[in-house]
């Protein structure tokens, strides 16, 4: 006897609706998780600002120590990341959700740039492995002390923490970081933020499980910290005389990654929605103070 060895067509059906409903999840995570590609920043509005308000990225030298001690060469200035994807979508949003005068582009600024004081707002991230020469920290003082504002994004763990606290130190040695209260004016001006979540990172959604924060990252295995010390986000600030908010400080916190990721499903509404808002609020709060 001579057996048919064909499939029922049926079978075939149900095993390939199995398979799709089973390979989703995965597909949905490898398609934020892809390595991403070498950051394309904008370069310097070259021209006296037409707009009232251009998102301005600070550019920044790397310090090699805390680079090779983290062993993360990422093959691009650390100041430069996501700014393909992440600084557009939030210029979108500034544009959708107020009525500032926004400039549809953005810029890459360094502080010894001539038209620094035509812009009030700097963004930064990777604090952690920033470095500034002295004249270039004294600048940065000038700018934040003639009404500048400078929001800290996207560093992460007591190393990091460490390393921004050095160099922040030659641009404030007598000023104190201050933990903000949620009441505080900044997160009310526009938005009132009431919920405060760690929004995390896409190093923290791919490599820990979808957790909202980062493991230690020490590819060198140089530094050793605890994890405790990435689970705690913190809103932190540096005031001048009159208690404005000059230096705004996401730590343990990645706006730029909710901002960039805001189109992808996999990316929780919870955390793109907050990110959004205070990104926003912080903006506001630097044109009017």
């Amino acid at each position: 006897m001579i057996r048919n060895n064909k499939i029922p067509t049926w079978m075939i059906l149900s095993v390939s609706v199995a398979w799709l409903s089973c390979a989703a999840p995965v597909a949905a995570q490898q398609g934020i998780c892809v390595a991403p590609q070498r950051p394309v920043c904008p370069q310097i509005v070259a021209r006296v600002p037409q707009h009232e308000f251009t998102f301005s990225r600070l550019i920044f030298a790397d310090n090699p120590v805390a680079v090779h001690e983290l062993g993360d060469y990422v093959g691009f200035p650390h100041w430069q990341a996501d700014c393909s994807d992440s600084d557009p979508h939030f210029i979108s949003a500034i544009k959708r959700m107020t009525r500032i005068d926004t400039n549809k582009t953005s810029q890459s600024i360094s502080v010894s740039d001539e038209s620094l004081f035509d812009y009030p707002a700097l963004y930064m991230v990777e604090a952690g492995f920033a470095s500034f020469t002295q004249p270039e920290a004294d600048r940065l003082k000038e700018y934040l002390l003639r009404g500048g504002f400078l929001l800290v994004d996207d560093f992460h763990g007591s190393y990091q923490w460490g390393k921004f606290e050095e160099w922040m130190g030659q641009i404030f040695p007598d000023r104190e970081i201050v933990d903000l209260p949620k009441e505080h004016e900044i997160f009310h001006v526009h938005f009132d933020i009431n919920k405060f979540v760690q929004i995390p990172g896409l190093r923290a959604l791919c490599l820990n499980n979808g957790a909202t924060w980062e493991r230690p990252m020490s590819k060198a295995g140089t530094i050793i910290e605890s994890n405790s010390s990435r689970q705690q986000p913190a809103w932190r600030a540096i005031l001048d005389d009159d208690d404005r908010v000059m230096v705004m400080i996401n730590w343990n916190v990645d706006l730029g990654d909710a901002w960039e990721h805001a189109d992808m499903e996999e990316y929780a509404s919870a955390y793109t929605s907050t990110a959004y808002r205070l990104g926003v609020n912080y903006m506001i709060y630097s044109l009017t103070h």
